[in-house]
């Protein structure tokens, strides 16, 4: 069980420093059609994770209900699409920081909302842990200058976030991480074509730059169908409360990457904030408590072993 916990949370720490790294991606297609170049994005993602199920992989989505399909459809417009949108939206009346410190509080969230929902009390262990990631990834990023408009939509970022995760989890044992994903991807990049489609009309692609292919190329193969399985993986592994601290990884990763493309610098302030996120992320997912009980125990029977036979 131990190896499996271990196993999920590398999966899920994986996951968001690749996710990050699309951030320092993102930064890059600034002039990229947003609608156009997700659709891209999510279709390649998709034709790259199809041969990966092997023969017969797709079955199990003729066994899915129409209500199930619904899921995966909000799924990959909230979690995916909109979560893109909103970030796209708010940056534009607000600094970078503001939905990236929103998009931050997720754990805190899922902490809190995930044991809510199944009528027990949030873990300790856990909300502590969310709140130092949460305080960590503000100082990593900071806060900038933004307005109403900007919050509101740094909000509808932080909710994509959190759906991104939640509305997934019923979705993983009849699925799979992989086909999951695949599916995922693929309704998505339907969405964000006809989301194009309806924007742009007929700019809605354009033949990319060396920059803007290599920066699409990430995003495809590297944070979505790596990161994007492995995700999965660790939420299926560790659940969705544990896996989601992870994502304190995101801005840490973002702001360690943006010097390599001249986006950005990394200092004294991001240096604590990943202190901060790494310290959260190791008392939320237990690492601190279960070295504290191995002690414990050693401590125990160090007593014990000088405990005088007459006595016990």
């Amino acid at each position: 069980m131990r190896s499996e916990t271990t196993r999920g949370a590398l999966l899920a720490a994986l996951a968001c420093v690749l996710v990050g790294g699309s951030f320092t991606a993102n930064s890059l297609l600034g002039d990229y059609p947003y609608a156009g170049g997700q659709a891209l994005r999510y279709g390649l993602a998709c034709l790259l994770l199809v041969p990966l199920l092997g023969r017969g992989g797709t079955a199990p989505l003729r066994r899915l209900r129409p209500r199930r399909w619904g899921r995966l459809a909000l799924l990959a417009a909230t979690g995916m699409v909109g979560f893109n949108l909103a970030i796209l939206a708010a940056e534009r009346t607000a600094e970078p920081a503001v939905p990236g410190v929103l998009v931050g509080c997720a754990p805190v969230v899922v902490a809190v909302l995930v044991p809510l929902l199944a009528g027990r009390r949030p873990a300790r262990a856990v909300l502590y842990g969310a709140l130092l990631v949460a305080a960590g990834a503000f100082a990593v990023q900071g806060w900038g200058r933004t307005d109403g408009a900007g919050l509101l939509y740094s909000v509808g970022a932080l909710a994509g976030e959190v759906c991104f995760a939640l509305l997934a989890v019923p979705l993983l044992e009849p699925l799979g991480a992989r086909l999951l994903s695949a599916t995922v991807c693929g309704l998505a990049a339907l969405e964000s074509a006809g989301l194009g489609l309806l924007l742009d009309g007929g700019d809605v692609l354009r033949t990319p730059t060396a920059t803007e292919l290599a920066a699409l190329l990430w995003q495809a193969v590297v944070a979505t169908v790596v990161g994007f399985v492995c995700w999965y993986e660790g939420i299926r592994r560790i659940g969705p409360e544990r896996a989601t601290l992870f994502s304190g990884l995101i801005p840490v990763a973002a702001a360690a990457t943006a010097p390599l493309v001249g986006t950005g610098s990394y200092g004294v302030a991001q240096a604590a904030g990943s202190l901060l996120v790494g310290s959260g992320v190791a008392l939320g997912s237990g690492v601190i408590v279960r070295r504290r009980g191995r002690r414990l125990s050693r401590d125990q029977g160090r007593r014990l072993h000088d405990t005088p036979a007459n006595s016990l």
